[in-house]
């Protein structure tokens, strides 16, 4: 599937800004960037890698700038950015 540059979220408190790239190597490569990475850095990634999986991305560049996004907060923005990314409209029927 091929990946276009695609940002989705915002700086604020409670959200997270997730920006996607090609992958510079096969995979999913995320960096993250989190005040509670240290307690929720592991939960941020698997809900990052489990969105992405589902919508049939499997390798791309993620970065991901955490401000204490709930896990559906993730997952909408991390769906958002891969639809940009990608031009696949999950919500199409």
């Amino acid at each position: 599937m091929e990946i276009k540059n695609a940002i989705a979220g915002t700086l604020e408190s409670g959200d997270i800004l997730i920006q996607i790239a090609p992958a510079s190597e096969a995979g999913l490569h995320i960096d993250l960037e989190s005040t509670v990475a240290y307690q929720f850095g592991a939960q941020i990634k698997k809900v990052i890698t489990e969105t992405l999986t589902e919508l049939g991305v499997d390798s791309a560049d993620v970065k991901a700038t955490d401000k204490g996004a709930l896990d559906c907060t993730i997952r909408a923005r991390v769906t958002a950015a891969a639809v940009r990314a990608t031009g696949k409209d999950v919500w199409a029927d």
